[in-house]
């Protein structure tokens, strides 16, 4: 009998181990579950929906709520100018339609930089900033850099005429924004067109002195680097400086000088006078 007693003593012993054992495997297996699940739950990032193009959408193109979808966009990484609701995109339920100003590829965010206001065609006065206005340049070949302008690039306008008896070059505005090149104002444009007239954006008072240097001289343009933000001071060079002639100038019936230019510098010297 205590024979008996004591197996099924050991035997219960023995139960309550395994029991012990699996519970804590249990547990441990939980609470492994739980911290994973923490983790993926710490990892989430907030999302916001926003608008894209389900195809591509070209320069000039009208855009339509069936070119559009939306999608699960990270909060903190929406791009400025993106759309965020249906009723912004398409005001009036879609009566008046945007249209496309920039190349939009597949599943890209559609920006207010890359579309018209509703009902605005991609034209040269969407483009224009608010207060400026937009003014032609006649070009060519030679003036139009080429034909490798294009819209958005800036430039540097000069002149070049006369003054008083001698032919002079002078910058007479940097950093213009040209807007259209002919009767294009698309930007996504690569292939070179030799332009018969750019046109760049400006205040009124720039206008004038543009259109009075069209009037009285020829107008060149320099393109300027996608990089550059370097501002130009006065700019200025006249015949007797490209060719390096010095000039005499005669003081009195004894005394001459001739005036000598280094770069920025004019140095004055005077020399026998040749009567």
């Amino acid at each position: 009998m205590r024979l008996v007693f004591g197996l099924v003593m050991l035997i219960g012993i023995a139960l309550a181990g395994a029991a012990v054992y699996l519970a804590r495997d249990y547990i441990g297996e939980h609470q492994a579950k739980l911290a994973a699940a923490e983790a993926a739950k710490s990892a989430i990032v907030p999302v916001t929906d926003i608008y894209v193009v389900n195809k591509r959408m070209n320069y000039g193109q009208r855009l339509t709520k069936g070119d559009v979808k939306s999608v699960r966009w990270p909060t903190s990484a929406i791009p400025n100018g993106a759309f965020t609701n249906l009723e912004d995109l398409f005001p009036d339920n879609g009566e008046e339609l945007r249209s496309v100003l920039r190349t939009i590829e597949p599943d890209e965010a559609i920006l207010r930089t890359k579309v018209t206001r509703p009902g605005e065609p991609a034209g040269v006065s969407s483009r224009l900033t608010a207060g400026l206005r937009a003014f032609a340049i006649k070009t060519d070949v030679t003036s139009g850099v080429g034909g490798f302008l294009r819209p958005g690039d800036r430039v540097d306008v000069y002149w070049t005429g006369r003054i008083n008896d001698s032919n002079i070059t002078r910058l007479i505005q940097p950093n213009m924004r040209l807007i259209a090149i002919n009767q294009s104002a698309d930007e996504d444009r690569n292939s070179p067109i030799v332009a018969k007239t750019v046109t760049v954006q400006a205040t009124p008072v720039e206008v004038a002195k543009l259109a009075q240097a069209q009037a009285t001289g020829r107008l060149s343009l320099s393109l300027i680097g996608a990089d550059v933000e370097e501002q130009l001071g006065e700019i200025e060079i006249d015949q007797q400086e490209l060719l390096g002639i010095e000039t005499v100038v005669r003081q009195s019936a004894r005394k001459c000088y001739i005036n000598r230019r280094r770069g920025e510098e004019i140095s004055r010297i005077e020399i026998p006078c040749a009567d």
